[in-house]
């Protein structure tokens, strides 16, 4: 996994800065909107699970509204923490810094993906535990999918090798949908935003696939990955940028 304590210093300028998190932070508000058919105001307290630089998270703060960021990186934390001192606390989605019923709103986004499958299902019940009852999880699910969902060429290339290894996505609508009615969790509204700046070029896609070894590129094995890192090779427009990601922002309501 990616060192973010190494990475908080320049996290924001390689994943498309403020386009990209201003993006984010609508989305979550018209789901706001949409989940509760009130203002986005109306959503009192919010815990921003995973805020890492707090580029989101500062812009969900506003009057009338307390914010805090939970971040597991003590690098992440410390940028976080200039947007918004005071806010910003050290902490692990599986075992979270609030009491129960204590947030009106808790936010992944970008998190569950990261996490295995024993560990993404202890956050989806960390976040049902801090949840007041008809409070909302918002978060993005399917973040690999859409990576490789792109409508281009590269994409095309990638996809189905990818689909041939690929054992499944723990941030999967259907399994967060499953394991969160465990614990009283519905689907309350669904919505997408663009992932700015996300977008890559052939040639950004092989030099990242030789770089990550894991998941399902290690499981295509040496082989697998020069016939990939060939047939990007070949394509027209080596250092095209093409087309950004899609992403998908779930709302799960806490029963009443």
């Amino acid at each position: 996994m990616l060192d973010y304590d190494r990475e908080a210093a320049r996290y924001d300028a390689t994943r498309g800065g403020d386009a990209r998190a201003d993006a984010a932070a609508d989305a979550i508000e018209i789901l706001l909107v949409q989940a509760t058919g009130e203002s986005a105001a109306a959503a009192a307290s919010v815990a921003d699970v995973g805020c890492g630089t707090g580029i989101v998270t500062v812009r969900l703060h506003r009057p009338g509204r307390s914010v805090i960021g939970i971040d597991r990186s003590a690098g992440m934390v410390a940028v976080a923490a200039a947007r918004l001192p005071g806010r910003i606390m050290l902490g692990d989605a599986a075992r979270l810094p609030l009491a129960d019923g204590s947030a009106d709103v808790v936010t992944m986004v970008w998190l569950l993906h990261l996490l295995n499958r024993a560990a993404s299902a202890v956050a989806l019940a960390e976040a049902g535990r801090v949840l007041s009852p008809g409070g909302l999880l918002i978060t993005t699910v399917g973040k690999n999918d859409a990576v490789y969902g792109a409508a281009d060429d590269a994409a095309a290339i990638l996809r189905p090798v990818r689909a041939r290894f690929d054992p499944g996505q723990t941030d999967s609508l259907d399994r967060l949908l499953e394991i969160g009615r465990r614990h009283g969790l519905d689907l309350a509204a669904r919505t997408t935003f663009t992932g700015i700046g996300q977008g890559l070029s052939p040639r950004k896609w092989r030099t990242q696939l030789l770089r990550d070894r894991r998941g399902w590129a290690a499981s295509a094995g040496p082989e697998g990955l020069d016939a990939l890192g060939s047939a990007l090779a070949a394509l027209p427009g080596q250092d095209r940028t093409r087309a950004d990601p899609v992403y998908q922002l779930a709302a799960l309501r806490k029963t009443p």
